[in-house]
């Protein structure tokens, strides 16, 4: 079993600035991928950014050139670095670990609010 835990979600304004961190128990190295997802007030469950074992990146159209994922190996943790926030990135962000290529795991969330 995998558990992982959010933080670095807040109220900022528009065009600032925020940094979510994922800390998942267990080594980083389990997993084949990583990465975030939001979910807004009356939307699905929509993919953010991911990073594979590999160092390979996907982000969705909408953040892209503003989001950024990474990974520290050495603190056994991964990120996203978000910038020129907008008020439609208001969401509730989730950290997403996936295990051998299957076995999806999901943290609590972390409430992000971009005011205008």
């Amino acid at each position: 079993q995998v558990q992982l835990v959010e933080s670095g979600g807040g109220l900022v304004q528009a065009g600032g600035s925020l940094r979510l961190s994922c800390l998942p128990s267990g080594s980083i190295f389990r997993f084949t991928s990583m990465g975030w997802y939001r979910q807004a007030p009356g939307k699905q469950r929509e993919l953010v950014a991911t990073i594979t074992s590999g160092g390979r990146t996907n982000y969705a159209d909408s953040v892209k050139d503003r989001f950024t994922i990474s990974r520290d190996n050495a603190k056994n943790t991964w990120y996203l670095q978000m910038n020129s926030l907008k008020p439609e990135d208001t969401a509730v962000y989730y950290c997403n670990a996936v295990v051998r290529f299957v076995d999806n795991y999901w943290g609590q969330g972390t409430r992000v609010t971009v005011s205008s």
